[in-house]
């Protein structure tokens, strides 16, 4: 782990001892529902462009992901007090097991004609073959029953 001064100093004791405790890590800041859409509000009533949206984010302490990020909960719904990727619901997993399984059967289904086809071109080779042989038996028969005739 790599220690900056401002770790060595919030470990530091009063007699100027460095303590086993380490510091607290910064926790994620998160936002409500109403304060979300007050500051969503406050942006796009600004002209676009304007250095005014630029000095809202900053007195917030705020950045434009932050405000993109919003938008795109407020146009889903789901504009709420969430850190990170929202939670899914039972319905969009069981969506999303539904996708995977159509995928996984159209590719079977996919290698299923492949093989399908294959099988039918063997198949129509052993037919040709076998209509050769019999042309084939019919002719040696015929040789034969006109070589047994002549000899009579």
């Amino acid at each position: 782990m790599t220690m900056t001064l401002a770790d060595q100093a919030a470990m530091t004791g009063q007699d100027g001892r460095v303590t086993q405790q380490q510091p607290d890590r910064p926790k994620r800041r998160t936002f409500t529902k109403a304060y979300k859409a007050r500051i969503l509000a406050a942006y796009n009533a600004l002209p676009e462009g304007s250095p005014e949206r630029g000095a809202l984010l900053r007195s917030e302490r705020l950045y434009h992901s932050h405000i993109e990020h919003w938008r795109k909960q407020a146009e889903n719904g789901t504009l709420g007090a969430s850190a990170g990727k929202p939670k899914r619901n039972a319905e969009d997993e069981e969506t999303t097991a539904l996708r995977a399984e159509i995928k996984k059967l159209k590719a079977d289904a996919a290698k299923l004609e492949s093989r399908n086809e294959k099988l039918a071109g063997e198949l129509n080779k052993t037919k040709s073959a076998l209509d050769i042989t019999g042309k084939a038996f019919a002719l040696l028969q015929d040789i034969s029953s006109s070589a047994d005739s002549d000899e009579n």
